[in-house]
């Protein structure tokens, strides 16, 4: 909307090594006489946890792939990223996507998943087939961790800035993960949509939702978001010249977009809406704002999203004399989006204490990166700047300074920006990436089509 002015979290590890003592036959027709899988759990939370495989080919080059293992303890997978991952029953199948089928001698790919569990068990698999052909071997421990971790604060000394895993861990992260989570519509039947009136239509309606857009879908204005929605982009999937409102209402996720030339705000959440997961969404050339959160919002992660080609892009409490309504509120995580040229407000902050701007990637942007302005508290963590004049500073325009504090940064060609004051502790666990690797991690990972939903 317009305004006047403008895991430090447990880690295990499953390590599954198979080597093959039969024939992998390769897509090409290759024989491979050897395969090594390694399986390995890179988070867990009540319900849910992120998965990693890294197939190492011992053999022929292969010129595809298709993975197969089973689960014994009732997982099963919900969405991945680098691979196509089907489930029927307790067997999972992950296939190549176009750009990783090819896997030379020696070589390895990875691709990570989101699944659930029991939260009792979460054994790994004890056997893996490639190609229809089984790898079999030894099976290491599992280790992986058989409770929830604990959402105390993390340490108030920096985070170890280890290389960070292959595979980006993409599961729901931050803000959006407290007071009672953010699942959307859930386990509801998905509903298609390719047009303007059907979207409109889908969006507003009542009752938990699974939607999935296909195609450009050409609109104006700002459509309405009810409760206890998922908004999910087919390959491709475009909104163009409108967006989407989420106003006092709560649970939703919106995924996998691509938002162009919208005439208002791409996303605008806003009237106390709370528990709002904004990821892997693509943005140019519009308006106004691509995430503006105001109002007494809260709750909400914004993460893996790429701006380019756009000038105000994420605003956080939209006026000076809205205390009285943001205070205690406008609690937002951003983490691995790729400000790509974006101009200002990546993000700029009002009131919201603690706002977490972490593993962002920051590049040419001509205004600034981040401002802490009126109060608002923001730790601003483990993010990439290159070519960036103005990384982050106190206050902005006519709004008075905030608190800022600044750590694990990596600089290129650009200087340490403006901090000041203290910063409340973050509540939720997560995983902070190495801040030299977040160039490559963000850039491979973040916008619409990088995920498979």
């Amino acid at each position: 909307m317009r305004t006047p002015r403008r895991r430090t979290t447990l880690i295990a590890a499953t390590t599954v090594a198979l080597l093959a003592t039969g024939t992998l036959t390769a897509v090409a027709a290759h024989a491979a006489p050897g395969c090594a899988v390694t399986y390995t759990v890179g988070g867990q939370w009540q319900g849910g946890f992120t998965g990693n495989i890294t197939i190492s080919n011992l053999g022929d080059p292969l010129s595809g792939w298709s993975l197969r293992w089973s689960y014994s303890a009732g997982q099963t997978v919900s969405d991945a990223w680098n691979a196509t991952v089907a489930q029927s029953g307790s067997t999972v199948t992950a296939t190549n996507v176009g750009y990783n089928g090819s896997v030379p001698t020696g070589g390895t790919v990875s691709f990570g998943f989101n699944g659930t569990w029991n939260n009792s068990s979460n054994p790994a698999p004890t056997s893996f087939t490639v190609n229809g052909v089984t790898c079999t071997g030894s099976t290491a421990p599992t280790g992986a961790p058989t409770t929830p971790p604990a959402t105390t604060p993390p340490p108030t000394t920096p985070p170890p800035t280890t290389p960070p895993p292959s595979v980006p861990q993409t599961g729901l992260v931050g803000w959006a993960t407290q007071n009672g989570g953010t699942t959307g519509g859930g386990s509801a039947g998905a509903t298609t949509v390719s047009t303007a009136s059907a979207l409109t239509s889908a969006l507003n309606a009542t009752g938990a939702a699974v939607i999935r857009v296909s195609g450009t879908i050409n609109c104006s204005g700002m459509l309405r978001v009810r409760s206890n929605k998922t908004i999910l982009g087919n390959a491709g999937a475009t909104i163009v010249g409108c967006g989407f409102t989420v106003n006092g209402d709560r649970n939703v996720i919106i995924r996998n977009l691509t938002f162009r030339n919208w005439n208002d705000d791409a996303i605008n959440v806003e009237s106390s809406a709370t528990n709002i997961w904004i990821d892997h969404n693509t943005f140019s050339n519009g308006y106004d704002g691509t995430v503006d959160i105001k109002r007494g919002s809260d709750f909400v992660t914004v993460s893996w999203n790429r701006v380019y080609s756009h000038d105000k892009t994420m605003l956080l409490g939209h006026s000076d004399d809205n205390g009285s309504q943001d205070i205690g509120h406008l609690r937002v995580t951003y983490h691995h989006n790729w400000y790509d040229g974006s101009k200002q407000r990546n993000p700029r902050v009002r009131f919201g204490n603690p706002v977490h701007v972490y593993n962002n990637y920051y590049y040419n942007n001509a205004g600034y990166g981040v401002a802490s302005t009126m109060s608002a508290g923001v730790l601003v963590e483990g993010n990439y700047f290159e070519n960036v004049k103005d990384t982050y500073h106190l206050g902005e325009g006519d709004s008075g300074p905030g608190s800022l504090v600044a750590r694990n940064n990596h600089f290129v060609n650009s200087p340490a920006g403006q901090t000041g004051g203290s910063v409340a502790g973050i509540p939720y666990p997560y995983t902070l990436d190495s801040a030299s690797s977040v160039k490559s991690i963000v850039t491979a990972g973040a916008g619409a089509g990088r995920i498979s939903v």
